[in-house]
Parts: C-alpha cells; sequence; structure tokens
C-alpha cells in the first residue's frame, strides 16, 4: 500500500461510515481494485483507519455524548452482542471480508431493503431523543449491529433500522448507531491489532505513517460526512441509499463475472 491508496480507502471511509451504503464493502472493492486486498496490512489498515472516522462523532456530539453514566450503559449493553458475535464467528467473517462477491450481493438487497423501510416505519415513531431509549431498546439495536458483520450489509444501516423496529425517529435512530459506533469500532481495531501481532507481525515506521494519515483523512471527511447525512436522512429518508446500492451491487456483480469470462477465454 501507498499513500495515495491509503488516502483513497480514507476518504472513501469517511465518506461511507455513516452512510447506510456499507464502509467495509466499499474499502474492499477498493482495495481489490488496488489488488492489495490480500496484504495483511490492509485488513489492518481498514478496520483501524474507521477509528478516526468514529471518533468525528465523539467531535461533533461533544456535549451529548459525555452524559449521564445511565447511557454509557445502554451502549454498553447494545455493545454486547457484538463482542459475543465476534467471539464467535471471527474467523469465518475474516473468510468473507476476501470476497466481494458477498458484498454485492449484501449491497442488492439492503438496497432493496432501504427502498421500503421508511413506508415500513412511517408512522411508528414514538422514541425523539437517544436519552429515552430504553435498554431493551439498546440491547436490540445491538442485535441488528450484527448483522453487519457480512461485508456490505452496513453497521450504520442494519442499527438505523434496528432502532426504527423500535419505534426511534430516523434522525434519534441514526444518532444511536454514531454514538454505537464508538464502542463498536474501538473494539474491534484493538482486538484487530491485537491479532495482527499475535501473528507476529509487527508495524514498520512507515505503515505507522500510513494508518496515521488514514486516521487524520477518516476523521476529516467523516465529518463532513455526518452532517450532510443527517440533514437529508431527516427530510429526504432512504430511498437514493437503496437505489445507489442495487446499482452498486449489480455492478459489482456484472464486472466480476464479465472479467472472469475473459479470465477463461
Amino acid at each position: 500500500m501507498d499513500y495515495l491508496q491509503a488516502i483513497i480507502l480514507a476518504i472513501i471511509e469517511g465518506i461511507t461510515e455513516f452512510l447506510p451504503i456499507s464502509s467495509t464493502g466499499h474499502m474492499i472493492i477498493a482495495s481489490s481494485f488496488f489488488g492489495i486486498a490480500q496484504e495483511d496490512f490492509t485488513k489492518l489498515f481498514t478496520v483501524v483507519i474507521q477509528l478516526g472516522a468514529i471518533l468525528s462523532v465523539v467531535v461533533l456530539y461533544f456535549k451529548r455524548f459525555f452524559q449521564t453514566v445511565d447511557f454509557y450503559f445502554k451502549l454498553l449493553v447494545a455493545f454486547i452482542p457484538a463482542v459475543i458475535f465476534g467471539l464467535l464467528f471471527g474467523k469465518k467473517i475474516d473468510a468473507l471480508l476476501e470476497n466481494p462477491i458477498t458484498v454485492a450481493i449484501s449491497l442488492v438487497i439492503g438496497g432493496v431493503i432501504l427502498l421500503k423501510v421508511d413506508d415500513w416505519f412511517s408512522n411508528s415513531q414514538e422514541t425523539q431523543t437517544t436519552e429515552k431509549i430504553s435498554y431493551g431498546t439498546a440491547f436490540k439495536i445491538g442485535l441488528f449491529q450484527c448483522l453487519a458483520m457480512i461485508p456490505g450489509v452496513s453497521r450504520s444501516g442494519a442499527s438505523i433500522i434496528g432502532g426504527m423496529s423500535q419505534k426511534l425517529s430516523r434522525t434519534t435512530a441514526a444518532e444511536f448507531s454514531f454514538f454505537l459506533a464508538v464502542p463498536t469500532m474501538l473494539g474491534a481495531t484493538v482486538k484487530k491489532c491485537y491479532d495482527y501481532y499475535k501473528d507476529g507481525f509487527v508495524l514498520s515506521d512507515d505503515q505507522i505513517n500510513l494508518l496515521i494519515i488514514g486516521n487524520v483523512v477518516g476523521f476529516i471527511v467523516a465529518m463532513l460526512a455526518i452532517k450532510s447525512f443527517i440533514g437529508y436522512l431527516s427530510k429526504h429518508g432512504f430511498k437514493i441509499f437503496g437505489y445507489y446500492r442495487i446499482v452498486a451491487g449489480l455492478a459489482i456483480l456484472i464486472i466480476h463475472f464479465f472479467v472472469m469470462k475473459l479470465t477463461v477465454i
């Protein structure tokens, strides 16, 4: 991985982390395009730079993020399912991360769901603030978030839909998804770094610089993406993201099988 590739991946991360279009899926496709998807450092990079994007939540929602102890316990309850599923199925998830077809299929299926989700929950929005979310609701949102362990599903999309299914407004569901991303991605980063060192890898000075640049770029771009997304979502809903996912997923499938056909010939 060179510096230009690191910056491009970080921009993709910053834009897509909080949109319901799957940041992991987009980075898998981009790193595959660059021919670096199979590198161990690339797999580490795509996880670790998500932390930079997530930290933008702490900055943008500084006053609301640092609130009552009860709020943190709710985040912990929502985070628990990801810990359990991650420990149980971590190796299988890593295998899926190497398959662009999984990403493409997930993009299409998720896109179809996003086209319908506004209609499904248009009349059931009651909770308008993250502070009013119950422990039971937090746990159920955490279960929905686990669906994002399948590449292409979208962590933010799954958790937002999970929130809306529990009678949260679109904006409240999105904001709780942002808050939940902080412990989730922090935990994922720590685990990925631990596994990386456990497997005998040591970061070079150049790789450390790439991680720093990736986190800084991801942080800055994510700040802009969050503001734009919340404003758009509250007014227009999810349909544009649904159409995008379907088009992107079908394009990946067509390109993949077309390239395979040419290779066979």
